[in-house]
């Protein structure tokens, strides 16, 4: 079995993930004001139409795109030595240094540790109206699963089939999907946490909650 506390300690030595911004297509590169070390922000508002900081522009038949910080962090990696160069696709432009919030780290662990039951191809997803309302009515820990349980609702194309839950038992810990979207093949459902790993599972992310200092 996966020892979490280690799994912790392990992304607490290296808390942070590194971006690599790298250019959409060809084109001629101009960058902005800013330099190694900076601090950045990725995209803001409600729906992340605010872009991030502008690292560069990229001009192509004169028509310039701006190459923008996708999450927050700071520079560790610009490559001005492209300066004025007529570049190719996919070429590296700078990295970010992102540092992993206390909700990442969460999302890391759960993801890690938990038996995901994955979406077998692109629909949208809904409980069963029994498990539905149990969710509402309490959340979504309060419901259990086994092999072979009615579930899910998958609706694709006008089409509506009962999807069952395959898997170990357990209950419910995190709910992935949203209603009226629709998710890729392949892409986990819930994440079920096994009566023997509940009690270390909420040991972890209540460290997670008293020691992180991720930003």
């Amino acid at each position: 079995m996966l020892n979490i506390s280690e799994l912790l300690d392990t992304i607490k030595a290296q808390p942070f993930r590194e971006i690599e911004i790298t250019t959409p297509h060809t084109g001629v590169l101009t960058f902005a004001s800013v330099a190694l070390g900076d601090k950045v922000n990725g995209p803001q508002g409600q729906w992340k139409e605010k872009r991030g900081t502008l690292l560069a522009t990229l001009e192509r038949e004169r028509n310039p795109k701006p190459i923008c910080a996708l999450e927050k962090g700071e520079i560790c990696a610009l490559h001005t030595e492209l300066e004025g160069q007529f570049v190719q696709a996919n070429t590296p432009v700078a990295t970010i240094r992102h540092m992993l919030t206390r909700e990442e780290v969460e999302h890391i662990i759960l993801k890690k540790t938990l038996y995901l039951f994955r979406a077998p191809e692109r629909a949208k997803y809904y409980f069963t109206p029994e498990v539905d309302k149990k969710i509402h009515a309490q959340d979504q820990h309060s419901v259990k699963v086994r092999d072979g349980m009615e579930l899910f609702i998958m609706s694709r194309m006008k089409r509506e089939v009962h999807l069952p839950y395959t898997g170990p038992q357990g209950l419910i810990y995190t709910v992935y999907f949203k209603y009226n979207e629709n998710i890729d093949a392949g892409a986990p459902l819930i994440g079920v946490c096994t009566q023997e790993q509940l009690p270390a599972i909420e040991e972890v992310i209540m460290r997670i909650k008293t020691e992180w200092t991720g930003r």
